[in-house]
């Protein structure tokens, strides 16, 4: 047999041991991965539990010129619970405001990232602001009415993102909202001035609709 010969059957024996070992290496990632999911699956993570817990108000005034708007200044508290045994959770970005009729009426305030730990509860307390925000003229006049009827129901929303964490996995990102109703009341809004006693605080401990 010729050296040249020699030559091409070890190159192919090289290449069929590369193969080997590189579908060895697949089946056993494919099998890892499998494992994983499994038992990600068994654990079947819950979603987190919200929980609006106070307002604290500010301000809360409309203003009419050539357009109205509205000016308020809250801070809020918001705890969330993660009810899971053996899954922690990342809230990679979490941004609150304040929306009324659907209309968002503060800026979002960003939560900063936060890792939360089995059966850890974790509480924000964030400003939100919102400074001379254009109404839409039938939203303004609907919150007009309910500010002379004294009572305003404002939704506290959270959007974000988060991932699952089982032993050393970590998931891929998951979209995280959050939907908290509030009742703010007003006292006699006849006299045409702002809140009646700014920096009051409304206790609620209300629970918040949650989707990931």
């Amino acid at each position: 047999m010729s050296a040249e010969g020699d030559c091409g059957n070890h190159q192919d024996d090289d290449r069929r041991k590369l193969y080997r070992y590189a579908a060895a290496v697949t089946v056993f990632i494919i099998i890892i991965l499998m494992i994983i999911l499994l038992i990600f699956l068994i654990l079947r993570p819950s979603k987190p539990s919200f929980t609006l817990q106070d307002v604290k108000l500010y301000s809360f005034n409309i203003s009419t010129t050539t357009t109205t708007t509205l000016t308020s200044n809250l801070q809020i508290t918001i705890s969330s619970r993660n009810p899971n045994y053996r899954i922690g959770i990342y809230y990679d970005k979490f941004d609150v405001y304040i929306a009324y009729r659907s209309q968002q009426i503060t800026l979002p305030t960003m939560i900063p990232p936060t890792y939360q730990g089995h059966k850890d509860v974790t509480v924000w307390s964030p400003y939100l602001y919102g400074t001379e925000v254009p109404m839409a003229p039938y939203i303004a006049m609907s919150l007009a009415q309910d500010e002379t009827a004294g009572m305003v129901l404002v939704n506290v929303k959270g959007t974000g993102r988060v991932r699952w964490k089982v032993g050393t996995f970590v998931s891929a990102g998951y979209r995280l909202n959050v939907n908290c109703p509030a009742y703010i009341t007003f006292g006699n809004r006849n006299d045409g001035n702002g809140v009646v006693d700014p920096g009051v605080k409304y206790q609620f401990v209300e629970g918040c609709h949650v989707e990931v």
